[in-house]
């Protein structure tokens, strides 16, 4: 007998009157109206059963401080950090670890089982890394979290910052980060990049820095990025996180770009909600969008996801854990709003994010982790449209949330019912 047997689901690729099996925490068959016994069955309804979504870039050491000490009044990335500059010799460990414990919560209620947080690496007492390591403990029984040993304030510009992305990585940090923009000079950026890289290639650990996360076109550390993957036999491990300044960068300069990230096999992840609201400060009219060329680094054969980032934090006061609305920002920030556009956007906080994660059983295919989560939308469109509710949340078979569906009760002269927010079938 089945653990579990999901009928009539519509997957993302668009199949329809799918079924899921489920047997020991994995999917042991996904086919056409399979019927079997099974200790439970749910029937989908038609509705969308997609793979967990999953944040490639967070900053869980810092979410839900907003306010604290005071408010971001600029709204620019350069106050975030010296508010979070601010805040830092305030942290208490139960703080940190209470904040993103909540944040979890509410992750899991949306869907949302895979997290890759850059932790900060600035503070020798390496609070922040000890802290979320604890949470990566406790949620580990639902949510994978990733932590990115990150020095905020630059490992070259900050006392001992090598030393202590070292020191983070002894302690169990899982991914190399580094900042290169935030270096007090160009080459300073340049041989942080390089430095990091070196560390990461001789430990064996996967790489995601910050990069170029400004509108300055001459911001060009996603090269070095590139190069160094390729010098150091790292293709495949290595991530750009942010790289705004490509918005505004020569058209000729990014035509010889792009292919040396696809040939690197760096991938890369765009933040829509924050890039969008922390570039551009600087300009009058127009104003620029702030966002990395996601389109154009797809069509080259770039791993492209999207991130939140923030959420109620010195960076950005706005966000709920909901990758659906990542995903929308995206789309009209990219102006990707063909169907093909809307299946990409929708696969840049699913399966491509998992690529840039390395997550291994993730999918809905025979032998994947029988982890996922059943909308209330007939397709990846209607998802992002709707920003979907989270009927039911799974994680290895377990099931973890639930939510009843939206049902909107008129009361319209002449034209009683109900409506369920969704496409017409």
């Amino acid at each position: 007998m089945l653990d579990l047997l999901i009928t009539n689901a519509v997957l993302p690729d668009g199949r329809s009157g799918m079924s899921v099996a489920v047997q020991g925490g994995r999917i042991a068959e996904v086919t056409p109206g399979l019927q079997a016994p099974a200790a439970q069955t749910v029937d989908a309804g038609g509705q969308l059963l997609s793979p967990p979504f999953c944040d490639p870039h967070f900053h869980m050491d810092a979410t839900l401080s907003y306010g604290l000490p005071r408010v971001n009044d600029s709204g620019t990335l350069l106050e975030g950090i010296a508010l979070w500059g601010e805040l830092k010799p305030t942290l208490k460990a139960e703080a940190i670890i209470g904040r993103a414990l909540a944040y979890c919560d509410w992750a899991v209620a949306r869907g949302l089982l895979a997290i890759r947080s850059h932790v900060d690496t600035s503070d020798a007492s390496m609070l922040p890394v000890e802290s979320l390591l604890e949470v990566k403990k406790r949620v580990a029984p639902y949510i994978d979290l990733q932590l990115v040993a990150f020095p905020q304030d630059g490992v070259l510009r900050s006392k001992g910052g090598l030393e202590n992305i070292q020191r983070a990585l002894d302690l169990g940090v899982d991914v190399v980060g580094g900042i290169p923009h935030f270096e007090r000079t160009m080459s300073e950026g340049a041989a942080s990049v390089k430095l990091l890289c070196e560390i990461a290639a001789e430990r064996g650990k996967l790489v995601d820095m910050h990069c170029d996360e400004t509108d300055d076109p001459l911001s060009r550390h996603i090269e070095t990025l590139a190069f160094e993957a390729q010098r150091l036999g790292l293709q495949g491990r290595v991530n750009g996180s942010h790289c705004t300044s490509m918005h505004s960068m020569d058209n000729y300069y990014v035509s010889k770009l792009i292919p040396l990230i696809a040939e690197s096999g760096v991938s890369v992840v765009a933040n829509p909600l924050i890039n969008i609201t922390l570039q551009g400060r600087h300009d009058s009219y127009p104003k620029r969008r702030g966002m990395t060329r996601v389109p154009e680094l797809m069509a080259a054969g770039v791993t492209v996801a999207m991130g939140g980032d923030c959420v109620m934090d010195p960076w950005y006061g706005m966000g709920s854990a909901d990758m659906l609305e990542v995903a929308h920002m995206g789309l009209h920030v990219a102006q990707m709003t063909s169907q093909r556009g809307i299946g990409q956007c929708f696969d840049a906080v699913t399966v491509n994010a998992a690529k840039v994660m390395h997550l291994d059983g993730y999918g809905i295919a025979a032998g994947c982790d029988a982890s996922f989560v059943l909308l209330q939308a007939a397709s990846p469109m209607d998802a992002i449209r709707l920003r979907a509710n989270r009927l039911q949340v799974w994680k290895k078979g377990r099931l973890l949330a639930q939510t009843a569906p939206v049902v909107a009760q008129l009361q319209l002269p002449g034209r009683p019912g109900t409506s369920r927010f969704s496409l017409p079938a």
